[in-house]
């Protein structure tokens, strides 16, 4: 493909509470064996676009050893490879990134030392399959400055957590609104934008000297009148996973059968690092119904509508229920879980009930399983 790649994994989010202690949301667990940023990875992959830089900050560690290697998406190559960029002090600069269009500035040499005429910008927290040769072509055939892969909000409340965009027939962005409080409009910007990288040098150092550091406020909503900016819908599934109850529903949905096959069975496939662990284990006395179990975990009790990951043991006569449990976590005997999100490496003791009673509760529990008393 005639692109390189940039994907956006830096950023924090109080919405996320206390899962994003720990970790980059680009590094959140997915679908019981994925971390979020596995789909941007992925989507790259398999459009062929050979060389992506990935620009992480925050919590970072974690996101840093997922990607450790490039070879789990393929990237493994002599002509392009996966590259990952952190804020580094210099003489000219020892800020961390200020923001989308400042973190981009500071990684510029990435840019200008590539070949290809255009670039592909992603966000490492979207769920979703999408072949970027079709927005390049569209984008193309556009004649286009910048296009925006755009899709329907979902639920009208969330509007809220996007940038809100209003097209004419010709689908070019007449209005660019972000993160409104209300709006009349259900379009919102999936955070995926194509553009000449030539372009994209100039916007970016012209934002830089004028002191400005976000992508969408300060070049696609300040640009829209001056540039050519169009809308690329998309009708498949996207979510995006940045508040702690859409993680939840995101996760949730991987329950349903269609869209299990389609990330699971359908070419191309979502490419994640690999862990060698045996398979999921089930003792007598377990019950499962309409879960995801990872490989790793040890299940002797009751476990429905939920999603287990990697290296979960759940205790005799638990009931697991509308859940998701993170990875390496301990669940003692007749541990009662429902309506929760359990942070990885918790020890839940046994006799233990949380129950999220006005929508999805956070368990953190001390990792003690060797120190109990």
């Amino acid at each position: 493909m005639r692109a390189i790649g940039i994907i956006l994994a830096g950023g924090n989010n109080n919405r996320m509470r206390e899962l994003s202690d720990k970790r980059a949301i680009a590094a959140m667990p997915i679908a019981g064996s994925y971390r979020s940023i596995d789909f941007a990875l992925s989507n790259m992959a398999n459009s062929h676009i050979g060389r992506v830089a990935v620009l992480t900050q925050y919590n970072a560690r974690s996101l840093n050893e997922h990607l450790s290697s490039s070879k789990w998406w393929d990237f493994g190559r002599k002509q392009g490879g996966l590259f990952v960029f952190t804020p580094t002090i210099t003489k000219e600069n020892s800020l961390w990134y200020q923001g989308t269009a400042d973190a981009i500035y500071q990684n510029l040499d990435f840019l200008t030392s590539s070949h290809e005429p255009y670039v592909v910008i992603a966000s490492g927290d979207g769920v979703y399959k999408l072949d970027y040769n079709k927005v390049l072509e569209y984008h193309i055939a556009k004649h286009a400055d910048i296009t925006v892969v755009c899709t329907a909000c979902r639920d009208q409340k969330d509007v809220e957590r996007f940038g809100v965009l209003r097209m004419n027939e010709d689908c070019r962005i007449e209005e660019f609104e972000e993160k409104p409080i209300i709006s009349s409009y259900n379009t919102i910007s999936t955070g995926i934008y194509v553009l000449r990288r030539r372009q994209l040098i100039e916007l970016i150092e012209r934002t830089a000297q004028e002191g400005r550091h976000d992508f969408v406020s300060d070049i696609l909503i300040r640009y829209k009148n001056l540039k050519r900016i169009y809308g690329y819908r998309i009708d498949t599934y996207w979510n995006n996973i940045s508040t702690a109850e859409a993680y939840y529903q995101t996760n949730m949905d991987f329950l349903d059968p269609q869209i299990r096959r389609y990330f699971f069975r359908e070419e191309p496939q979502i490419k994640t690092r690999i862990d060698d662990l045996p398979p999921a284990k089930y003792n007598p006395g377990a019950h499962v119904r309409n879960s995801l179990v990872s490989s790793g975990s040890i299940v002797n009790g009751a476990v429905e509508n939920s999603v287990l990951f990697k290296n979960v043991f759940v205790g005799s006569n638990c009931v697991i229920k509308n859940s998701v449990i993170l990875n390496d976590v301990y669940l003692g005997d007749n541990t009662h879980i429902e309506n929760c999100i359990v942070e990885g490496h918790s020890t839940v003791r046994p006799n233990t009930y949380y129950c999220g009673e006005d929508g999805v509760r956070i368990v953190v529990e001390n990792a003690e399983r060797y120190h109990l008393r």
